[in-house]
């Protein structure tokens, strides 16, 4: 006959034998059912790209093809490019930063239209290829890298910041809603050159002509309510080159990254002026 302490042991080890019983065969129906991941099949899209390189002057610039799997990179031609970079050839020269449509750094000429490679989805029809240019009518330094050293100067030259030499005696400048709302459309141009780069205005006449992205923050300021400087930003445009080299065919706003339409800026300008 079993003790009763024998009998509270054995009745122990039952319970912990069945207890281990269940976990093990839960863990086997759990293993059982668990997904498996499945390998995705290989999807190469090809990729021309322009290089040009300023330390072999006497080749000529080409188109050369890289060809990589849309399933082992992101879903933009940056990914893509980045990708090229890191693992097929790292003498691909381009220029990027924030990658999210925010700094310009990234803009190029893609399939035929300037844009930013960090907003441009790959178009997964692996039957057509995809070709990458350095903005046009630039002088490049090197591979998808335009010179933008005029653009900038060009921008420098509108003085673009406030100017008012009667600052308010306490606080900010207050600006009302219905002043500020004319701004809109105006202010988020990140200066990435796609809509100068795309009209043939300025392909033509670069050296004097403005160009639309230049004009348009030139309006932004002229618009300002708090800006006291409006006559003379007029006065400078007040030529025959500066502004009036458009010819109203809106290259620039279809090609707008941000959806900005500089063309209508400019044809503000052109108002303003004509009401003088």
């Amino acid at each position: 006959m079993l003790t009763l302490s024998t009998r509270s042991s054995v009745l122990a080890a039952s319970r912990a034998h069945a207890l281990r019983c269940s976990v093990r065969s839960f863990t086997f129906s759990a293993s059982r059912f668990q997904a498996v991941p499945t390998e995705k099949p290989v999807l190469n899209k090809e990729f021309k790209i322009y290089r040009w390189n300023p330390d072999e002057p006497d080749k000529q610039p080409t188109l050369q093809s890289y060809t990589i799997d849309l399933n082992q990179t992101g879903p933009m031609i940056l990914d893509a490019l980045i990708k090229i970079k890191n693992e097929v050839d790292s003498t691909l020269t381009f220029r990027r930063s924030c990658r999210e449509g925010i700094c310009g750094s990234c803009a190029m000429n893609i399939n035929g239209q300037n844009t930013l490679a960090c907003l441009c989805r790959i178009d997964r029809d692996s039957s057509q290829d995809v070709k990458i240019y350095p903005l046009p009518h630039m002088y490049i330094v090197k591979d998808l890298v335009p010179d933008l050293t005029l653009f900038y100067k060009q921008y420098k030259s509108i003085k673009p910041y406030l100017q008012n030499d009667n600052p308010p005696a306490q606080g900010e400048f207050l600006q009302s809603p219905e002043d500020r709302k004319k701004l809109d459309g105006l202010y988020e141009c990140i200066l990435c050159a796609c809509c100068s780069t795309s009209c043939p205005s300025y392909w033509w006449n670069q050296d004097e002509y403005l160009g639309p992205a230049t004009l348009m923050q030139a309006y932004r300021w002229m618009a300002d309510s708090r800006d006291a400087y409006g006559a003379q930003r007029k006065e400078v445009l007040q030529n025959e080159m500066s502004m009036y080299r458009c010819h109203t065919i809106f290259n620039c706003a279809r090609t707008c990254p941000k959806g900005l339409n500089p063309a209508a800026a400019i044809a503000m300008i052109k108002l303003e002026l004509a009401a003088e």
